[in-house]
């Protein structure tokens, strides 16, 4: 039965029934594909080439068992503009996790799976203060020291969590769990492939903050996140050593530098800096203005030395791997990337060029 497969690949486009009709000429009505998703009806072979030609899946695909479901799934922000796009943004990363995983099975590869660093779930934060004492008992957890992190979306599908890289418009970020047949639970962290490179890296350190950090019901969630996003990422112990422990002032090039070696941004630098002390509220507060005026703090947030944020992932360069070892073919690889054969050479050249 097609109903669930039709409907994922629907949403993932974003497509209404009727909108699903028109780009199939109508030649079948947005009440019979309702059916074909509610496993009333079943479309004929001419039908089906033409849903899954529209919907640019294959037929396997729409005739296939998904066996995955997404749960427990949180947005970064809240600000997602209908539950239609809810569902499509849902419906594009299970799609995407599917193709994902068949790559990995193609390849013959062991899907490496989260486990809880040692010392984690961290004890209930009661206090944003333990929230730093939780970032450096992580980084200790995997002996990442005081270092910068050269690649946060690695660092994390070497420790069994799967990074995608999609369109989120609106959305920084997501996690989810992910339910499967035959499968341990995986845990996956969808970022804003439109994102700078800086926010992508915060994006991340702040799921892993959900994922690891307990907190109390006196404590917001997204604050205990951030913080430990900005903690993870630039330990006290850096900033102190770069700047000082208290400073009456400072000036926003100054942290350029830090950007350029931590890969965060000036603006959360700057509130990490009030997080510990360094600088007052009234400081931090000039500096925003400062930002402010200067556009940083709208869309699309940009700032000096920003670079353009990946694109691409592990998975994307998994399937550039099958091509080149001949374990799929071009077709196969356009479909798992879902571009067309001619388009492949210039997504490979802009891989390479990340």
């Amino acid at each position: 039965m097609i109903g669930n497969r039709l409907k994922l690949a629907r949403s993932a486009t974003g497509l209404s029934l009727r909108g699903l009709s028109d780009r199939v000429d109508n030649r079948v009505s947005a009440q019979a594909i309702g059916k074909y998703e509610r496993n009333e009806n079943m479309p004929s072979s001419g039908i089906l080439i033409a849903l899954a030609d529209a919907l640019r899946v294959s037929v396997s695909y729409l005739t296939g068992d998904p066996g995955i479901s997404l749960q427990a799934v949180e947005f970064r922000t809240k600000k997602v503009a209908s539950k239609r796009e809810e569902d499509r943004i849902k419906a594009t990363v299970l799609h995407k996790l599917e193709r994902y995983l068949a790559i990995e099975e193609i390849l013959n590869l062991s899907s490496v799976r989260w486990h809880n660093p040692p010392s984690a779930p961290y004890p209930v934060i009661s206090d944003l203060l333990e929230v730093d004492r939780a970032a450096s008992s992580l980084r200790n957890d995997w002996g990442l020291g005081i270092n910068p992190i050269p690649d946060m979306a690695e660092l994390m599908e070497d420790r069994g969590v799967k990074i995608l890289f999609c369109q989120l418009p609106d959305v920084a970020g997501l996690t989810a769990q992910v339910n499967g047949d035959n499968m341990p639970d995986a845990h996956v962290i969808v970022v804003n492939q439109e994102d700078t490179r800086d926010r992508q890296r915060f994006t991340i350190a702040h799921e892993i903050g959900h994922m690891v950090l307990g907190v109390s019901p006196s404590v917001d969630q997204e604050k205990a996140a951030y913080r430990f996003a900005g903690a993870f990422l630039m330990p006290e112990e850096v900033l102190w050593s770069k700047i000082g422990k208290h400073r009456s002032d400072i000036d926003w090039k100054e942290l350029l530098g830090l950007k350029m070696m931590y890969g965060m941004s000036v603006q959360a630098i700057t509130y990490r800096s009030k997080d510990l002390g360094i600088i007052s509220q009234a400081s931090m507060g000039r500096l925003f203005d400062i930002f402010e005026e200067d556009g940083w703090r709208s869309p699309p947030y940009r700032e000096p030395l920003d670079t353009l944020g990946d694109r691409f992932g592990r998975f994307e360069r998994l399937c550039f791997r099958a091509l080149a070892e001949g374990a799929v073919s071009e077709s196969k690889a356009s479909e798992l990337l879902e571009v067309s054969v001619s388009q492949l050479d210039s997504v490979l050249e802009r891989e390479l060029r990340q």
